[in-house]
């Protein structure tokens, strides 16, 4: 299935690259909206950073169905919310949710 992403490839700006690649739900890169929930878990692989993106907004059921991710460079992902570069540099663990401010909040406290 193609999706139809927001942002054209020459759209893509250099703003977080070598942090490798990220999942990121499709609510961000194909319906638009911003990172709600960001959270870095154990990298699968040597590609993986770890981190995983999501609108905050994902019913059971959408997080439930692969098709509704992409995987892709971290980079990627901060030209469609730059407020995410702050965030990369943190560790396995990590969790932000975003306040009303538009500013990540640390979950885990």
């Amino acid at each position: 299935m193609h999706k139809e992403y927001r942002l054209e490839k020459n759209q893509i700006k250099p703003l977080a690259e070598g942090h490798g690649l990220c999942v990121v739900s499709d609510l961000i890169t194909v319906e638009g909206h911003p990172v709600g929930y960001a959270y870095r878990e154990e990298p699968e692989d040597d590609a993986d950073s770890g981190w995983r993106f999501l609108a905050g907004t994902e019913s059971d059921a959408y997080i439930d169905n692969t098709k509704n991710f992409s995987v892709l460079d971290v980079n990627v992902v901060a030209n469609y919310d730059e407020a995410i570069v702050s965030l990369l540099d943190e560790p396995v663990g990590a969790e932000f949710d975003r306040g009303e401010d538009g500013m990540f909040l640390d979950a885990n406290e």
